[in-house]
């Protein structure tokens, strides 16, 4: 075994003791599933498994004492939420009802929130992940002195209750299932994707697992259903391209809430949160419309609001007035640390940084060089054939120090065309809008003023994306590691700067949605005005809800969807799940 596979597997050694039932229950319906919730610790609510809780909610509440062994059966019993062990297949079962007969043989009964399987002969049958969890709910009774010859799952759908007979058969399975998620949990490497498979409509993990995305990517598998450890070795082959499925919404239901005036103050009454400005009701937002806060200088937020915030994985980002992005603050909504792990072992690997960061600086280069073609009133001929060349010499770079000179050369010459995309009116807007050259800390002029604003705001928003999808902000792989820079958030975002970012500000500029007066000077720096930041959050909003076409997967997503999905790829990539990290890149 190699190095790394034995890192992977010695990461998930330190497994709980017990396996429940329940996630028996979905290894047997998806394995990849399964591992994400049980091994990582990775879920997501969904319509599905909320209207599952509810029904739930009555057999959770813990019922009547049940009896030993010996007493069991001197009177009929029912009750409920019942939890029993295996030590010697540890597994450990929750059992929603157990109905005791006199004699004391015991039935227990699992409520599930669909339908029953229908079978070929018209009868009704048990779906195969409810027939082996039961199995081990019997497997538990008999292992704690208790007769079990039989079970009921009750399905709440169409309010049907389906028998299962404790056969020999019917046992060998549930442990054979038993022994195959305790191997996979064991084994530490996630399973591939299910194929063209109905379960992944609907399921709640399908925006994390992306299973039609890393089929796409992936190509064939190997002999056992799993690339390589090591992606730079082997090349995975391309399937054939077919129809990707869009398994998630194509726009992200919540929204980003900005609050830009000074001395407001956030708190919360019940699940709203409240905007104040001193004791006037400036705002109410319902917790479950907010995808995040951010919050622009003295902005306060009360203990309360903040608990309620991180309670729902609602990040809250911290700004200074001129716009410098200083962090966020978040819940522990990540579990996933194996991640995090092989993120920090990978950025230590040469070969693997210089890989990635290959594919992000020329697709930020191609990015640029489609934005200037696009938008400029005559792009310079030689400016674009220039671009072309360093496309090809940022795929070809032997070291970081000689992508970060292609970069910049690349910068310089798609800096010095960027005001030919500015298309103001003479007079004073096109005087206050000249732009000549890329300046920062501070911005000397409105234009750089805006771009660095706009910088930050998508650091922002990649660096939420890192955090939600598992990892490091801080650790990069192209940007090294520097005090108070989240790295990774910057190497996600170099392909999009042209595409969101730049793309604002041009158009911003250009709608007249900000203007000379948006801007106030201080000594030589520039900086948007309070009304400006408010015409800018607009815009960039706007974009952020645009929909746009996946070049590789053909189906529509907005913009801020997309930003999550390109980080869920790329610690697919950092897996070792898929060969090669695709870059974003327009047409």
């Amino acid at each position: 075994m190699s190095q790394q596979a034995t890192a992977l597997v010695l990461q998930h050694e330190a497994l709980p003791d017990y396996l429940p039932a329940r996630m028996v229950n979905e290894f047997v319906y998806c394995p990849r599933l399964f591992f994400y919730e049980w091994v990582e610790g990775v879920f997501r609510e969904s319509v599905d498994t909320v209207e599952g809780k509810v029904q739930h909610k009555r057999v959770d509440q813990p019922g009547k004492s049940l009896p030993g062994p010996e007493e069991a059966g001197e009177t009929e019993l029912k009750t409920r939420a019942v939890t029993l062990s295996s030590e010697r297949f540890r597994v450990i079962a929750k059992l929603d009802l157990l109905e005791v007969a006199e004699g004391g043989m015991t039935c227990p009964v699992d409520y599930k929130h669909g339908a029953p399987l229908e079978l070929k002969d018209g009868s009704l049958g048990m779906w195969p992940p409810d027939r082996v969890q039961l199995a081990l709910q019997a497997l538990v009774l008999r292992e704690n002195g208790y007769q079990c010859d039989e079970g009921l799952v009750y399905y709440v759908k169409t309010k049907q209750r389906v028998r299962l007979v404790m056969t020999a058969e019917v046992m060998a399975e549930a442990l054979a299932a038993v022994d195959g998620a305790w191997t996979t949990a064991r084994a530490g490497v996630l399973p591939p994707p299910l194929v063209d498979s109905p379960k992944c409509v609907g399921c709640s993990l399908a925006p994390i697992c992306l299973p039609e995305e890393s089929h796409w990517l992936r190509g064939s598998a190997d002999a056992d259903g799993q690339l390589g450890l090591f992606p730079e070795m082997e090349v995975p082959r391309k399937v054939p391209h077919r129809e990707i499925r869009l398994l998630q919404s194509s726009r992200d239901e919540t929204r980003a809430v900005y609050l830009n005036t000074q001395g407001l103050r956030v708190g919360r009454s019940g699940d709203v949160i409240q905007v104040k400005e001193k004791d006037a009701l400036r705002q109410e937002l319902r917790m479950h419309e907010i995808s995040q806060i951010s919050l622009m200088g003295n902005v306060q937020v009360t203990t309360q609001a903040m608990q309620t915030l991180m309670e729902e994985e609602v990040p809250v980002c911290y700004f200074s007035q001129g716009g410098w992005f200083y962090g966020m603050t978040n819940g522990l909504s990540t579990k996933n640390v194996f991640l995090r792990k092989a993120q920090f072992r990978l950025a230590d690997e040469d070969w693997f940084c210089l890989k990635l960061a290959r594919q992000l600086v020329a697709g930020k280069i191609k990015n640029h060089r489609v934005m200037l073609m696009r938008n400029h009133v005559e792009p310079s001929v030689i400016v674009v054939e220039q671009m072309r060349r360093m496309i090809e010499r940022a795929e070809e770079a032997k070291s970081l120090e000689e992508l970060l000179g292609i970069e910049g050369n690349a910068a310089r010459l798609y800096f010095g065309e960027f005001a030919g995309m500015i298309k103001v009116e003479e007079g004073e807007e096109q005087v206050a809008f000249d732009f000549h050259l890329r300046n920062r800390r501070p911005p000397l002029d409105p234009v750089n003023a805006l771009l660095s604003f706009a910088y930050s705001i998508l650091a922002k928003d990649f660096t939420i994306a890192c955090g939600a999808v598992g990892f490091d902000p801080m650790m990069g792989f192209y940007h090294q590691p520097r005090f108070g820079r989240p790295a990774l958030a910057l190497d996600l975002m170099e392909p999009f700067r042209p595409l969101i970012a730049e793309s604002v500000v041009v158009q911003a500029l250009n709608t007249k949605r900000i203007v000379s007066k948006d801007f106030v000077k201080s000594g030589k720096s520039v900086a948007l005005t309070a009304s400006g930041r408010k015409g800018f959050f607009q815009a960039y909003e706007a974009r952020m809800d645009t929909l746009v076409t996946h070049p590789l997967f053909g189906y529509r997503v907005s913009y801020r969807r997309l930003l999550e999905i390109q980080t869920r790829l790329l610690a697919k990539f950092v897996e070792g799940s898929i060969g090669e990290y695709p870059v974003f890149v327009t047409r």
